[in-house]
């Protein structure tokens, strides 16, 4: 089976075992998806989600959270970690919406990495949860369960895997899979305990590298 092949059979197994699989950041505007995947660093997606809710609270809008002062930002996040560093993109990247882009989150890759803060990883998130284009979001479950299963061959390096995984990966389905990767990643392909192959949907196709 080529790589391609195992690809789609994955991608089409992961269908059904995570039918509605999605991002586990919780956000109802763009711009807050921006701020969670940037708190998210480092930092569990469900820890993030508790956090931001008394940062919508006292800053609720672009606006708001661009006239906020950084180290009042720095107090509400810092139980994500990296409070400070943090804190100082989001006050930039909230400014840079409010001041460029008449508060909205431009829908260009190229310009969602030029603002502060944001990686391939967290624009890849936004074109394909926001916009609906083409993505592939390269975590820390995507590089893990992409080496096991054998789509990479000991690719470490997020934009690599990314490349890699553009060539074998149809662009629609690009977003969702990766969100699946996620769920499987942390209910069976697990990183900190032995893999639940016994489990696994995938267990007679994965490569099983390195487990």
């Amino acid at each position: 089976m080529t790589k391609k092949n195992l690809a789609l059979e994955i991608i089409e197994r992961l269908k059904k075992e995570y039918p509605d699989a999605g991002c586990t950041l919780d956000y109802d505007h763009a711009w807050k998806l921006l701020v969670s995947v940037r708190l998210a660093a480092q930092c569990t997606d469900a820890r993030v989600n508790v956090v931001v809710e008394d940062l919508y609270k006292r800053y609720p809008d672009v606006d708001a959270l661009a006239a906020a002062d950084a180290n009042d930002i720095e107090e509400i996040v810092r139980p994500c970690g990296l409070g400070r560093s943090k804190a100082r993109d989001i006050s930039a990247c909230m400014k840079i919406l409010r001041d460029e882009y008449s508060g909205k989150v431009p829908d260009d890759f190229d310009a969602l990495l030029k603002l502060p803060g944001v990686g391939r990883k967290s624009a890849n998130l936004i074109m394909g949860d926001v916009f609906g284009k083409p993505a592939i979001v390269t975590d820390t479950h995507c590089i893990r369960l992409v080496n096991r299963m054998g789509l990479v061959d000991g690719i470490k390096d997020p934009k690599k895997v990314e490349m890699a995984l553009w060539k074998m990966i149809p662009p629609e389905e690009g977003s969702d899979f990766c969100h699946r990767l996620v769920y499987h990643g942390r209910d069976v392909c697990t990183a900190r305990t032995k893999p639940l192959c016994d489990k696994c949907c995938l267990a007679d196709i994965c490569r099983k590298k390195g487990v």
